[in-house]
């Protein structure tokens, strides 16, 4: 059994806050920077809702999404809060995937979070994902997170700055750990139908307890704070690339990679949607456009 753990929920739940606010300030700053007749994009907060089978509140969060803008066509940084208590697919589900037989006697739950996609209006600009985690059972605490880069035109150099910049984030917390959670990230993001990975990888991770709650909440600090060197420069020296129709329709395709992941393998989207989450917020991952053959 784990104590209620008040303080570091608040704790975690403040740090998600602040680095929403951090990506957006810098994202606003981005905006600003490029040129173009219309005005730049702006983000539109609204808060988000999860309601329990019984009707009571069982918390929410806050979706900030900007559509349309120069750089961005879409991206969304969302927070949420929530807790309550399993249902019975998530119990069975949380049993055997995280080894908690507990859960069904009491399956009570608390889980706060960040989560980040931006889909770019540059077909030379990549596509990027981060999100960082925490839960906590009455059973057992864990965090969870990770960035992967989306590219649908590829640059060996971004791949190689991306990757750099996520491996200075872990290398703090063990030699090996950075070539661990690419591993992960590889398998994880994998499309097994299209036989073939949705972007260049990143780093992934999951059921993170080593027993050390705050050098494992350092570790999710480290990732979270690793994602704006890893990914602005590369949003920053590629939103002016000239580009074309074939380049684009390059974009919209590969976009569909990625909306076919987040709705068949996608964890997140799955607990979202099956715990009552508000389901805009669940599914702000999806682009605005996207193509199939």
């Amino acid at each position: 059994m784990t104590e209620n753990f008040q303080e570091e929920k608040t704790q975690a739940a403040a740090w998600f806050r602040q680095l929403r606010d951090d990506i957006v300030t810098a994202f606003n700053g981005l905006e600003a920077r490029q040129p173009g007749p219309a005005p730049a994009g702006q983000f539109e907060v609204r808060a988000t809702t999860r309601t329990a089978g019984d009707g009571s509140d069982a918390g929410g969060g806050e979706m900030s999404v900007m559509r349309g803008g120069r750089v961005f066509e879409k991206v969304g940084v969302n927070i949420s809060t929530v807790f309550g208590t399993l249902g019975e697919r998530a119990q069975t589900a949380m049993a055997a995937r995280k080894g908690l037989p507990g859960m069904k006697e009491d399956p009570r739950f608390w889980a706060s979070g960040i989560s980040l996609v931006a889909h770019m209006q540059n077909p030379h600009a990549p596509a990027v994902h981060m999100n960082t985690r925490m839960f906590w059972t009455p059973h057992a605490w864990w965090f969870g997170g990770g960035a992967d880069l989306n590219p649908c035109i590829e640059y060996a150099e971004d791949t190689a700055h991306f990757h750099a910049e996520m491996k200075r984030a872990c290398d703090p917390h063990g030699p090996a750990l950075y070539d661990e959670l690419k591993a992960w990230a590889d398998e994880y993001f994998y499309i097994p139908h299209r036989k073939r990975a949705r972007g260049v990888g990143g780093i992934f991770y999951d059921d993170r307890n080593t027993g050390d709650w705050d050098a494992d909440f350092k570790l999710t600090q480290d990732v979270g704070a690793a994602f704006l060197p890893a990914f602005l420069p590369l949003a920053d020296k590629r939103r002016e690339t000239p580009w074309d129709d074939a380049d684009k329709d390059t974009q919209l395709r590969h976009r569909g990679l990625y909306a076919e992941y987040n709705l068949v393998y996608d964890r997140g989207t799955k607990f979202g949607l099956e715990t009552g989450h508000d389901p805009d917020a669940v599914l702000m991952s999806l682009p605005p456009m996207a193509k199939w053959y």
